[in-house]
């Protein structure tokens, strides 16, 4: 297409100054074409060709055109809409905020040392990063930012132990639990009173940490001692206690639990197997739970060599391994812990994701240029879309037409069309980027 708008280009006529864009409607008819999500994309390659601002405006509808993009391809937002798409870049300090509706670039924010994780807020307008200090010293200090989404700033810093690695938030929001591998600890920040809850010290170096929906059960892995570890929560009384110890999965990692809260699983990425086990709970009919139960060891699943990441369908039937160093994925039938077959799936599979309406799983590939899409019901591989160097960690829009992707070796995100699985663009962020999260809410 650019190649066509050059070869237009000396044929435009010349416009005279007395006829450019200048008067403020003609502005204004001009910006709401350029910030429409199409127009962001198109009339950055207009912009390549060295048009004019007028020859932009006369253009840009017939560039959308021939690139295929449609107003009615993308979602309508009411007025007070806003979504961002948060980046934490470990190189520089910083979180990258990518206005999702405009699909522009907002602004860089500017946070602790070595940012390594990001989660955005399930019920308020807020986006935690966590920053795990320098990466040179292991007992390093961390610490959380509370950043506003509202107005992109930070609001508070919360210690988050020494070197943490990892956190996870409540289904409420209060509480954030850190993994803190430099001093074996679990954190416990409240994040309403922006303060120090707890710390608990653990056995093990911590890795992950997941919470239970029902916010009851707090999970910890550690591939050091290769054991899953199982607190019991009672933010009300604000006490946390151990409740179960699992061990016999070398390099326990990462972790994905059921939406009804009954099991986890913990990928043991040193060896060829994933653990499952039944998470504790008491009776209540209010919850559909007619019995108590305690915590137990399910089973050792077999899957393929150095299982990774743990991608779980949003209905919680089926959880799918990537397995790094067999260059497949395994599906797995989470209600009765059976391996339903092993899938070649592309080199060195990564992070998984689900999409929405559980038909499309998206497989990431650090060494690779690539996103491997698995169609679910088809039970196949469906094809790769090209994206960035390094693909890693990856994340829906609020409406589920976009999912981005870190591009770890080449720096940047990745904006990808679920409809046509098909790269739309690329944005330039800070340096290092290593994690990702979405956040859209109504402004006041």
């Amino acid at each position: 297409m650019l190649n066509l708008l050059m070869r237009l280009r000396p044929s435009l006529p010349a416009i005279h100054p007395a006829v450019r864009p200048a008067q403020a409607a003609d502005r204004s008819a001009f910006a709401a074409r350029a910030t429409h999500p199409c127009a962001a994309h198109t009339h950055a390659i207009l912009a390549r060709a060295a048009l004019t601002r007028a020859a932009l405006a006369l253009l840009l509808p017939f560039a959308l055109a021939l690139a295929g993009c449609r107003h009615h391809d993308f979602p309508t937002y009411p007025a007070n809409y806003r979504e961002y798409l948060y980046v934490a870049n470990s190189g520089s300090n910083t979180v990258s905020a990518i206005d999702v509706v405009h699909l522009r670039l907002d602004r860089e924010v500017a946070v602790g040392i070595h940012p390594v994780a990001v989660l955005a807020a399930h019920q308020h307008p807020e986006v935690y990063v966590l920053n795990s200090g320098d990466p040179a010293n292991r007992t390093a200090a961390g610490s959380l930012s509370i950043l506003n989404a509202l107005n992109q700033q930070v609001a508070a810093t919360l210690p988050a132990g020494r070197a943490p690695r990892a956190f996870a938030l409540d289904p409420e929001d209060r509480f954030a639990y850190v993994a803190s591998t430099g001093s074996s600890s679990l954190v416990v920040l409240d994040l309403l009173h922006h303060r120090l809850a707890a710390e608990l010290p653990l056995h093990a170096v911590p890795d992950q940490v997941a919470v239970a929906p029902d916010g009851r059960s707090i999970l910890v892995s550690s591939a050091a001692a290769g054991s899953l570890l199982v607190l019991n929560a009672d933010p009300a009384a604000m006490r946390w206690t151990q409740r179960a110890q699992f061990g016999g999965c070398p390099g326990a990692d990462s972790l994905a639990i059921l939406p009804d809260s009954s099991k986890a699983f913990v990928a043991c990425s040193h060896g060829h197997q994933i653990m499952a086990v039944q998470l504790a709970w008491q009776a209540d009919p209010h919850l559909g739970r007619t019995d108590t139960r305690n915590d137990a060891l399910e089973a050792l699943l077999n899957v393929g060599q150095a299982p990774g990441w743990l991608a779980l369908k949003p209905d919680g039937g089926e959880l799918f391994v990537s397995n790094t160093g067999s260059n497949s994925i395994s599906e797995v039938v989470t209600s009765s812990d059976d391996v339903g077959g092993s899938y070649l799936i592309g080199s060195a599979p990564g992070f998984g994701i689900v999409s929405a309406d559980n038909s499309l799983l998206y497989v990431s590939s650090l060494q690779s240029q690539q996103i491997a899409v698995y169609g679910i019901d088809d039970g196949r591989r469906l094809g790769a879309i090209h994206v960035g160097d390094g693909p890693d960690r990856m994340a829906f829009s609020a409406a589920g037409h976009l999912l981005f992707a870190i591009d770890r070796r080449s720096g940047d995100v990745a904006a990808v069309r679920t409809d046509t699985r098909s790269l739309f663009t690329l944005f330039s962020v800070g340096r290092e980027p290593i994690a990702i999260a979405d956040k859209s809410f109504l402004i006041p």
